[in-house]
């Protein structure tokens, strides 16, 4: 495969980023775009140099020349469109949160291993080359062994529709939430003991902010804060016995810093030549379509279930509906 061609599903802010991100990515081309409006999608079209526009969802999945599709509608559309793609054959790339619920991540799962083809979630600090660069700092030992992880990403966006509609998926944990939860995974790993939270629900119905706080079997802490109602730093530090890092943003790392004692010894920043950050995940998708694989080691199917079991459990807890 020497180009990937890539279907959007979506015609939003999230498509159009993307999109322009693609379009200086060599190895990919963005082919097609899909919206529930066919003005819509002709306009996205139109504005982004996408030859092929398409007025439902259904009608891209009879493009033979798309290879991806990236699905970047509202939470609450994941799961349908992307049943339908994997049923049609077509590998796809979801993005965060990846469904609903976790019943609908385990049947897309199944149909994507039964059938062998590519499904991911659209995590992209799961596919950063600057994550994989704390991992080797932590394994070197250098801060000692990790003890807590911190983190919070906090963004005033309680004015947004999205956000706001329960029956769109909204609230600030599938928003914002699940980025710190997918962060403390690949550091602190899933053994996780006990989870506590607290959360404040919004006269909608949905999670507006909240703290969580995970305890592990080896005896590492982690505090995660998020909110849809005010802005932070969104900084996450992970603390050893003889030091500890601070990372920019927990969402979208550009720069970490390590300290011994409480001097600063390194500073590790993203590689250059990186265009958004978004184009990490659909070059992995190309690697793997290409080696026939249905799962990325990067994003496992199964961390995108466990994180989604844990998002059932704690808007369960707050009476947050699921479905």
């Amino acid at each position: 495969m020497k180009t990937l061609n890539v279907g959007i599903i979506g015609a939003g802010h999230i498509a159009e980023k993307m999109t322009r991100t693609l379009a200086q990515v060599p190895q990919v081309c963005v082919k097609a775009v899909a919206s529930r409006s066919a003005q819509k999608a002709g306009e996205f079209a139109s504005s982004l140099g996408i030859s092929r526009a398409y007025g439902s969802y259904d009608a891209i999945l009879e493009d033979d020349d798309v290879q991806l599709l990236y699905i970047a509608t509202p939470h609450s559309h994941h799961y349908e469109p992307t049943r339908k793609a994997l049923l049609a054959g077509k590998a796809c790339l979801v993005e965060k949160a990846f469904t609903m619920n976790a019943d609908e991540a385990e049947e897309l799962i199944g149909l994507s291993r039964e059938r062998g083809i590519y499904l991911a979630e659209a995590m992209w600090i799961r596919y950063m080359p600057l994550c994989r660069k704390i991992t080797e700092v932590l394994q070197s030992g250098v801060i000692g062994r990790p003890r807590m992880l911190t983190a919070s990403l906090c963004y005033k966006i309680d004015h947004k529709e999205r956000v706001m509609r329960p029956e769109l998926g909204g609230g600030a944990l599938l928003d914002l939430g699940v980025y710190p939860i997918h962060f403390t995974r690949m550091f602190f790993g899933a053994e996780v003991e006990r989870m506590v939270s607290n959360c404040m629900v919004g006269p909608t119905g949905v999670d507006l902010q909240e703290s969580i706080s995970l305890s592990y079997s080896h005896g590492r802490m982690a505090a995660l804060q998020c909110s849809a109602l005010c802005r932070t730093d969104r900084q996450a530090v992970i603390s050893g016995e003889e030091g500890y890092l601070v990372i920019d943003n927990v969402n979208n790392p550009t720069l970490v810093d390590v300290y011994v004692g409480f001097d600063k010894v390194a500073s590790y920043e993203r590689p250059e030549g990186v265009v958004t950050g978004y184009e990490y995940q659909v070059l992995e998708a190309k690697r793997c379509i290409e080696a026939g694989l249905c799962e990325s080691p990067m994003m496992p199917h199964s961390e995108s279930l466990a994180v989604m079991r844990m998002l059932d459990a704690l808007r369960t807890e707050w009476g947050v509906p699921i479905r």
